[in-house]
């Protein structure tokens, strides 16, 4: 009888390239769930996971949905709104008693200063303790979205037109402290 040559199929998700497992298995190792944050073009979703032996487990979660809710009628894929999605999160993540997590940007390229940082901006400031750097959190003003409202007053009516409908330019500052304030004290 001739000899099979016997071939291990990967992990679905690492074949397509979805999970890198060597970066996850340090993350697990840890032993604090991790903040997870995503982003596509319209949106921000953040959650805190812990790992069980049986799969993750989503221990709590926020996203732009759920700001819209609260009355956030802003675009959700820019940074004041992740901001917002982080600080909800940790505002959810104090009420559970729950103080560290560890943070998984999963297969995203760590951009200083992006909407990934400015969520984690938000969940550090509502209290949770999570290891990062000083430096790779957005500006103060940049998570208020001064640079939106400064650059929606210089631009014309084409690239702001369904914005102007609805609000002034300079109202974004203000509706994300009123936001703020109201996660804040919720």
């Amino acid at each position: 009888m001739k000899a099979q040559n016997i071939y291990t199929v990967p992990h679905r998700r690492k074949r397509e390239g979805r999970t890198n497992y060597r970066k996850r298995l340090k993350l697990l190792q840890s032993g604090k769930p991790r903040l997870v944050v995503r982003k596509s073009l319209k949106g921000m979703y953040a959650s805190l996971v812990g790992f069980h032996g049986n799969g993750d487990r989503i221990l709590a979660s926020s996203s732009t949905q759920e700001l819209k809710k609260l009355g956030w009628d802003i675009n959700g894929g820019n940074l004041p709104s992740a901001y917002l999605v982080g600080l909800l999160l940790g505002a959810k993540a104090k009420k559970l008693r729950m103080g560290e997590a560890i943070l998984d940007l999963g297969l995203y390229t760590p951009i200083k200063k992006s909407r990934l940082y400015a969520a984690l901006a938000g969940a550090v400031d509502a209290g949770l303790q999570v290891p990062h750097s000083k430096d790779v959190l957005p500006d103060k003003d940049r998570i208020e979205g001064r640079h939106i409202a400064s650059y929606a007053a210089s631009a014309g009516d084409t690239q702001f037109g369904s914005y102007r409908k609805r609000h002034k330019p300079d109202d974004i500052v203000a509706r994300f402290q009123e936001m703020k304030s109201k996660i804040l004290n919720a």
